[in-house]
C-alpha cells in the first residue's frame, strides 16, 4: 500500500534488492552452469535489473551493502574497474573503460598491485600471478569488474567469477624487435642473443635457429625495450599486442607467423571478469562480448588444458573463425628446441572444442613439453 499513489499509479521501488550470493528480492535470474565445461559456459543472462545505478560495496555515495538503487529513467551503472598499474594494463583498461562510458556508464579505474608486479625483475613469473590479486579484490567486492590479459587467466577459474566478455583482440602473433628495426628471424647474425621471458618462445626460436643464444629477459614492455636499446641483448621476442596497444608497433622488425612461432593460447585477447552472481554487471559487460573471439579463445585454451600444461607451458595455439568454419594452428616444443610439432586443424565451428581437445592430447603424446 505504501507504493500506491492516490491516482492509482505505482511509485518506483526505492531499490532493486541485493545482487549477491545470498539471494533476495529483486535479484535477476541466476546462471546454473557449474556442470558445463569451463570453456563452454554461456555468459549473458536473459535480463538484468535495468534502470539501476550500481553503487558497489563501500561506495562513498551509495549504501555499503552492495545494493542497487533505482532512479526514475536512469540506466547508468557506476563501475569500479580493477586493473594492474603497468602502462600496458592501464592502456587495456582505459580502452574498455571508454567502451563502458560510451554506453553511458560511469567508470573509476582502481589500480591493484599483483604478485607479478612485485616480483624481482629477473625472476620467472608463475601461474596466475598477474590475475590472482585482481580476482581476489573482485570476490571481496572491492571492485566490480576486472580486466585481464586473457593468456594470463588460469585454466582453473574461480567458481564464483566468470569471464563475461572477450571484447577485443589485438594482433596475437609474437614480434621480433631489434635496435636496427630491419631484421628478420632469418637474417639475425649467427649466435645473436634473443631476450624472452617465455619457455614457449625460447623453444620455437631454438627450433628455428639453433645457433641463436636465447637468454632470460623479464620486465614490462618499456623495461625490455630499454634493456634492448642499452645493448643487453641483440633482439627481443615479445607480443605484438603489447607493442601495438602502447603505440610502439613501429619498433617491430618482423611479425612472426604462427607456423614459425605459435602464439600462446588467448594471446592478444582481453578477458573481462565479473562476479557470477551480479546480474546487472553480467548484463552490462556481456553486451561487449565478441562471439568469434570467445570461440577462438576457448578453443585455444582447450588445447592447453588437454596437454595438462599451464600458461607457462611451451604450447601454442592460434584459432580463426570465419562464419561456421574453424581453423587453428597448434604447436608444441620443448624449451631446448627439441621435439617440435606444428599442425593445422580445419573443420566446422561446432566441432572446434572437440578438435582442440584431440589436438592437445596428440601434442602431449608426442612432445614432452618441458
Amino acid at each position: 500500500m505504501d507504493r500506491a499513489r492516490a491516482d492509482g499509479r505505482i511509485r518506483p521501488a526505492s531499490h532493486c534488492g541485493h545482487i549477491g550470493a545470498s539471494g533476495g528480492a529483486g535479484r535477476g535470474p541466476q546462471t546454473h552452469e557449474r556442470g558445463l565445461s569451463r570453456h563452454r559456459r554461456s555468459v549473458p543472462p536473459e535480463r538484468a535489473a535495468a534502470g539501476c545505478i550500481y553503487k558497489g560495496r563501500g561506495s562513498a555515495r551509495g549504501r555499503g551493502d552492495g545494493r542497487i538503487r533505482r532512479l526514475v529513467g536512469a540506466r547508468v551503472v557506476r563501475i569500479r574497474l580493477g586493473t594492474r598499474g603497468s602502462a600496458l594494463a592501464l592502456a587495456q583498461s582505459d580502452w574498455f573503460a571508454e567502451r563502458l562510458r560510451a554506453a553511458g556508464h560511469e567508470v573509476e579505474l582502481v589500480r591493484i598491485v599483483t604478485e607479478g608486479d612485485a616480483r624481482p625483475i629477473d625472476t620467472e613469473p608463475g601461474e596466475g600471478i598477474f590475475v590472482a590479486a585482481i580476482a581476489g579484490a573482485l570476490m571481496r567486492h572491492e571492485i566490480d569488474v576486472a580486466v585481464h590479459s586473457a593468456k594470463d587467466v588460469p585454466l582453473e577459474e574461480e567458481p564464483d567469477l566468470v569471464i563475461a566478455a572477450y571484447p577485443e583482440r589485438a594482433d596475437p602473433r609474437d614480434a621480433l624487435v631489434t635496435r636496427s628495426g630491419s631484421q628478420s628471424l632469418a637474417t639475425l647474425p649467427a649466435h645473436a642473443t634473443v631476450g624472452t621471458d617465455s619457455p614457449r618462445r625460447a623453444g620455437f626460436l631454438r627450433a628455428a635457429r639453433p645457433d641463436l643464444r636465447v637468454v632470460p629477459l623479464h620486465g614490462n614492455v618499456d623495461t625490455r625495450l630499454r634493456r634492448l636499446d642499452a645493448g643487453e641483448v641483440d633482439s627481443l621476442v615479445i607480443a605484438c599486442a603489447g607493442l601495438d596497444r602502447l603505440g610502439r608497433g613501429n619498433r617491430i622488425d618482423q611479425r612472426l607467423e604462427a607456423a614459425l612461432v605459435t602464439p600462446a593460447p588467448a594471446q592478444g585477447a582481453l578477458a573481462i571478469q565479473v562476479r557470477r552472481s551480479d546480474q546487472t554487471l553480467l548484463h552490462v559487460v556481456s553486451a561487449h562480448d565478441n562471439p568469434e573471439i570467445r570461440h577462438e579463445v576457448e578453443a585455444e585454451r582447450r588445447v592447453l588444458s588437454a596437454t595438462g600444461g599451464t600458461c607457462r607451458a611451451p604450447v601454442g595455439a592460434l584459432a580463426s573463425v570465419a562464419g561456421d568454419r574453424f581453423s587453428m594452428v597448434v604447436g608444441g616444443v620443448n624449451s631446448d628446441g627439441s621435439d617440435l610439432r606444428v599442425e593445422t586443424l580445419e573443420g566446422s565451428l561446432s566441432d572446434a572444442i572437440a578438435l582442440a581437445d584431440a589436438a592437445g592430447r596428440r601434442l602431449a603424446g608426442a612432445v614432452m613439453l618441458r
